[in-house]
């Protein structure tokens, strides 16, 4: 299959804490810090920079509490990142491809679509979160089944947000993501109710707000454990995308389809 179990189980570890935020400090943590997703890791709320209306590319990571932006450091205010790095760390024990995979996921604003981060990127992205490498961590070859890790989500996400965003192809055939951003500690109202009935909280939550043919629509993304790595597939994670209750029309989504899953047979 490409990777034995070990090196499928240190991708699912690392890519959790990566990808959906976990400090990677080498210590036992168990709370999410903030997360990180297209261009990715890095952390601040993007909502504080909507006003400037600059709108750069890539995937949103967050920065630990305290933690500020190098000197020098240009934020892209469409994830939340600082400028792409494709330079090799200090003392990088070896080399990381820097070819970035283009996405499916179409950017607002563009005819272009949404760039995934590289190998390079992402092991920078770790060492800005805190995280330094030791004998024992992530081999090369664990950095590529990483970033497919974070590719294959994401583009799963996206293919949920056109489900619900089938329900309006006649107001919009070419929706399109505009910003997104992490936010793994703001458990969403659905979130929590699930866990006061025994559900495990979400590892990871993210907002993307997609451009409906002009119209802002937010979309709430709650991450959950799915067990171990696939390793064919890069499938880890359960998602559960639904238009965020911004609006009667999301409502009326939301309640809408859940009427469609209650009185639809899985067989019909």
């Amino acid at each position: 299959m490409g990777a034995n179990v070990s090196t499928a189980a240190t991708a699912h570890s690392t890519a959790t804490d990566l990808i959906h935020g976990i400090k990677l400090d080498n210590s036992k943590s168990t709370k999410p810090q903030q997360h990180a997703a297209s261009q990715c890791p890095m952390n601040k709320s993007y909502q504080q920079y909507e006003s400037s209306g600059q709108v750069p590319s890539g995937c949103p990571i967050h920065m630990a509490k305290g933690q500020q932006l190098e000197s020098g450091d240009d934020l892209n205010l469409a994830n939340m990142m600082p400028a792409p790095n494709q330079q090799p760390s200090p003392g990088q024990p070896f080399n990381l491809p820097v070819e970035r995979e283009v996405s499916n996921i179409p950017r607002s604003g563009t005819g272009d679509t949404w760039v995934y981060p590289s190998q390079q990127m992402f092991w920078n992205a770790m060492l800005r979160k805190g995280w330094r490498w030791q004998t024992s961590d992530i081999t090369q070859d664990d950095m590529a089944h990483i970033v497919r890790i974070h590719n294959v989500n994401n583009e799963l996400a996206w293919r949920e947000v056109l489900k619900w965003e089938a329900l309006h192809a006649k107001e919009c055939m070419s929706p399109k993501l505009k910003r997104f951003g992490g936010k793994a500690k703001e458990y969403s109202p659905r979130a929590r109710i699930r866990s006061w009935l025994g559900y495990e909280l979400p590892f990871d939550r993210h907002d993307w707000v997609v451009d409906r043919c002009g119209k802002e629509v937010r979309y709430v993304i709650d991450y959950y454990d799915g067990g171990p790595v696939n390793v064919e597939t890069g499938h880890f994670t359960i998602l559960d995308v639904r238009p965020a209750l911004d609006s009667w029309e999301a409502c009326y989504d939301r309640i809408k389809v859940a009427l469609m899953r209650w009185t639809t047979s899985p067989e019909s």
